[in-house]
């Protein structure tokens, strides 16, 4: 059975961003995508994206302990080093002055020096150690977390309906599941890690920095408030900018997916410089927005830098002053140093990675936006009736549909098709042919009334078995990149390949199939332009013939092939359809002149039903479509 969504005959509206407001972008570029064509917008909850983004990590409670434990430990072995390298520096500047001073036996303590730089060696080897644990395990919780993720959002989009996928551009959807993902995964792996490391550091050495001198401590602290004014303005500045570069990127995939999508068309119709051109322009969009990203969190390290040396200058200053006096040592001032180099540190390092963390906020968001899109009608099934044999008898009551609630594409539509009867539908572009077949196989709810199979609503059976009574073959065919015996045995689980053999023999596709090098092993590639669109027309309709359906859908099935050969492929969907319902969308009024009903449709309306000669008799719509097409079939082009 074909899987390819049909191009709807009745009007639709366009294209809506994914999320509401929001978008997405193609599958291809690095960092954290966009929308597509939608206003700047910064992230409508930074905060509650951010609590919601945690609660992934609920089931990983005992290794993310397990992460600060070890961040704790390594930090605060490296935290204790420059203490005792102040030890070590004291040691040795006493000896020396001691031994200046002519005092019998000074000297310096090379034993308890060489202890002290063991000991200091120590605390550097089991600093690293925990560090890499931390590493180690954050790795593991990102991945995981992720992981998870993804099987949400892919079993989001197995229960979102059909509408959706029709409002966003495929590139759109991809970006979310492939740019996004990256970017969330790369920045909880890294930056969590970074972030708690920072709290730690900063917390420790403050201590550190007590132990040795509150005032010193007072004069650095008072560079702080600097500090997060400088970081907050910078911060919120740039966010912007990011959220306006994932949407140009976005905007620029989904571009780049369209146009080589269809490269064919764009070289047919000679708009290789339109696409160029757009390109550029979306390029350009997307060069501006990144470059001030990176420009306004870029200012941040060296403003801190500057904010750092500030308070060095002051530290080193009043040091020496205090070391004057005798209030504290030289080793401990030098200590200090370290320790105010230390202190800088975790806030540069907070500022550094703001810019990564407005990011996965922005993915993170965008993420959630899709999980939260709304699903399918919910099943509301009954025990019985769900595996019973299908007849085949189809009711349309009253049936009223619009893409939106405000514009109705078909209005009261009534139709009784029996076991086994063929039904024609036939209209204008736009009459609302393909939208009746997609209401009966439940693609879109209905707005009013009820479809019936044998006397069942189908919005009491379960889609998937709905669905599985319905082979479909549709103008716009659909294969996936492998063997063409792949392919033809989607239509039924654990096929044969003598069943596959006879259905492609059906469908009079066995002989071209042999012709190609590898048989019926040849791998299609992705868009299964390595055949004909006639090829490929006819292997969908062996693909339905194989799935064996209770209720056949053809959608101008034959339109992509020869006549001789549409003369053959009739003769197989005959055999196929004896004993079927089947509803069969036509343009080409002769291939359904031996139909049961044949149903007229215009503006979304039942205007007329009948037989082929019936309806001809009654000399109304459906006869001036009929003559209108032989009149001018028969008539010699210049022939009056």
């Amino acid at each position: 059975m074909s899987n390819q969504r049909p191009q709807q005959d009745a009007q639709r509206p366009g294209g809506m961003p994914m999320g509401r407001p929001g978008g997405g972008g193609g599958g291809w570029g690095g960092g954290p995508p966009g929308g597509i064509g939608v206003p700047v917008q910064k992230s409508k909850d930074f905060k509650g994206t951010l609590r919601r983004l945690l609660t992934y990590f609920r089931p990983h409670r005992a290794s993310i302990l397990t992460v600060f434990v070890a961040a704790i430990l390594g930090t605060v072995f490296s935290i204790l080093t420059p203490k005792i390298l102040a030890s070590a520096i004291d040691d040795i500047v006493s000896g020396v002055l001691a031994k200046f001073k002519g005092v019998p036996g000074a000297g310096v303590d090379f034993k308890q020096l060489l202890s002290l730089l063991f000991m200091l060696g120590g605390l550097y080897v089991f600093s690293s150690i925990f560090s890499y644990v931390q590493q180690y395990i954050m790795a593991g919780v990102a991945q995981r977390t992720v992981y998870e993720m993804r099987k949400q959002v892919m079993k989001k989009l197995a229960k979102l309906p059909v509408s959706f996928f029709d409002a966003n551009p495929h590139g759109e959807i991809l970006s979310r599941f492939v740019n996004d993902f990256d970017n969330i995964s790369g920045s909880l792996q890294q930056s969590l890690t970074q972030l708690i490391t920072a709290v730690v550091t900063f917390v420790g050495v403050l201590i550190m920095m007590l132990t040795i001198s509150p005032l010193m401590t007072l004069v650095i602290a008072l560079t702080l408030p600097l500090s997060f004014v400088v970081t907050k303005v910078i911060a919120k500045r740039s966010q912007g900018f990011f959220i306006s570069r994932q949407r140009s990127l976005g905007e620029l995939n989904g571009h780049v997916e369209s146009m080589y999508t269809g490269h064919q068309i764009v070289k047919a119709f000679g708009h290789e410089d339109v696409s160029i051109e757009t390109f550029n322009e979306i390029n350009e969009r997307l060069f501006t927005y990144s470059w001030k990203a990176q420009f306004v969190t870029g200012i941040i390290m060296p403003l801190m830098n500057f904010i750092g040396n500030i308070g060095y200058v002051l530290v080193s200053v009043i040091g020496g002053l205090l070391v004057t006096n005798g209030t504290i040592q030289i080793g401990d001032i030098l200590a200090f140093i370290q320790y105010t180099r230390q202190f800088s540190q975790p806030i540069t390092q907070l500022s550094s990675i703001s810019n990564v963390i407005q990011s996965t906020i922005a993915s993170s968001e965008r993420i959630f936006e899709l999980l939260d899109e709304k699903e399918e009608v919910p099943e509301q099934v009954s025990a019985e009736g769900q595996e019973l044999e299908i007849r085949g008898d189809v009711a349309f009551q009253n049936v009223r549909f619009g893409y939106t609630p405000d514009v109705s594409v078909i209005e009261d539509l009534n139709i009784d098709v029996s076991h086994g009867q063929t039904i024609a539908i036939v209209g204008p572009t736009g009459a609302g042919k393909t939208t009746l077949v997609n209401l009966l196989m439940r693609f879109y709810e209905l707005s009013g009334g009820q479809i019936l199979i044998d006397g069942t609503g189908i919005t009491e059976m379960k889609r998937g078995r709905l669905r599985r009574m319905f082979g479909m073959v549709l103008q716009d065919t659909w294969l996936f990149n492998g063997t063409i015996r792949d392919n033809i045995g989607y239509g039924r689980a654990g096929a044969t390949t003598g069943e596959i053999v006879e259905a492609a023999q059906a469908a009079h596709a066995d002989h071209f199939i042999r012709t190609l090098p590898d048989g019926y092993d040849t791998v299609l590639n992705e868009e299964a332009s390595n055949i004909s669109q006639g090829q490929r027309q006819l292997l969908t309709i062996a693909r339905a013939i194989l799935a064996d359906p209770d209720i056949l859908i053809l959608d101008e099935a034959t339109s992509s092939v020869d006549t001789r050969t549409e003369v053959h492929i009739q003769t197989a969907m005959k055999e196929l359809m004896r004993g079927r319902t089947s509803f069969v969308i036509a343009h080409r009024l002769s291939t359904i002149r031996e139909a049961d009903l044949i149903v007229v449709m215009n503006h979304g309306r039942v205007i007329e039903q009948g037989t082929h000669l019936a309806l001809l008799e009654q000399n109304g719509f459906y006869a001036d479509l009929y003559n209108s097409q032989f009149s001018e079939a028969a008539v010699p082009e210049g022939v009056a």
